[in-house]
């Protein structure tokens, strides 16, 4: 078993960061739905190559680097679900009689690696890897490619509730979209004027900004007023439905989400935007 000692406390241990950048992180943290080295990596006050090495060094693990260019069979690939493969950022790197020897960025993400040794009936180890280049393995070799198109439309996703945006996330990714995730509207307003996404997904009811305060915000700011945009929400009414139109949104899903629906709204979308240009 590894040890329970916050990555934080490590990463202070370390060296690697300071106290103060450690709660502010923290902070950041709080209701977002993602793990602290992921924020840390966004606040750029961490490599993705520095976390895995302090990790390495504290917990006795082994790193791999450059493996997202090795060719690996699909009955290898096939140990690990493509979904789990997406949303857990983990990898199958070697099969080995009765040992998986498996890619991951968090190694406190038990529950993952005890699912894969159930289901498969082998022992997991875990060799940890830098978020990069488990992405960059991922669509490679389980979405085949798809994501490497330049012109893949970019989508940004602005859901607090961190389980419907990975179904929104996973469904998107398999479709070949870029996405971007982001847990409330302030954070969502903020991608949006520095990514300029094809189309925003956003939920009607969030912390901070809800969803028509987002809409007014983007369409305030002249390089963001033509972005297009699709309402989430739980209600489902017609008037509901109006208030949403005469908002500006350019489509309307109900929760609870569903990958097919979602998929066909965001094709449907891009088909009639291009019919208008």
């Amino acid at each position: 078993m590894i040890q329970k000692k916050p990555l934080g406390d490590l990463l202070v241990e370390a060296g690697i960061i300071t106290v103060k950048t450690l709660e502010r992180a923290l902070e950041r943290q709080r209701g977002s739905g993602k793990r602290l080295g992921q924020i840390l990596e966004e606040m750029s006050v961490i490599t993705g190559e520095e976390l895995i090495d302090a990790l390495s060094k504290q917990l006795s693990y082994k790193t791999v680097k450059g493996f997202s260019e090795y060719t690996f069979p699909p009955e290898l690939l096939a140990l690990v679900p493509q979904d789990m493969a997406v949303q857990k950022l983990v990898f199958p790197l070697k099969l080995k009689e009765t040992m998986l020897a498996l890619a991951i960025n968090d190694p406190f993400d038990q529950e993952t690696i005890e699912f894969l040794a159930k289901k498969n009936r082998l022992q997991v180890i875990p060799i940890l890897a830098t978020r990069q280049e488990l992405m960059i393995a991922i669509e490679k070799h389980y979405l085949h490619g798809k994501m490497k198109d330049m012109e893949r439309q970019k989508i940004l996703v602005v859901e607090d509730t961190a389980p419907v945006a990975t179904i929104i996330q996973v469904a998107l990714l398999k479709e070949g979209f870029d996405v971007l995730v982001a847990n409330d509207g302030v954070e969502g307003l903020k991608q949006a004027v520095a990514e300029k996404p094809d189309l925003i997904i956003c939920d009607a009811v969030m912390p901070r900004m809800d969803g028509f305060g987002l809409m007014r915000a983007l369409r305030a700011n002249p390089s963001t007023a033509d972005i297009p945009m699709i309402l989430l929400t739980s209600k489902a009414t017609g008037e509901d439905e109006q208030r949403a139109l005469e908002a500006g949104f350019i489509d309307f899903i109900a929760k609870p989400v569903q990958p097919i629906r979602i998929v066909t709204r965001v094709k449907r979308a891009f088909e009639l935007l291009k019919r208008f240009k």
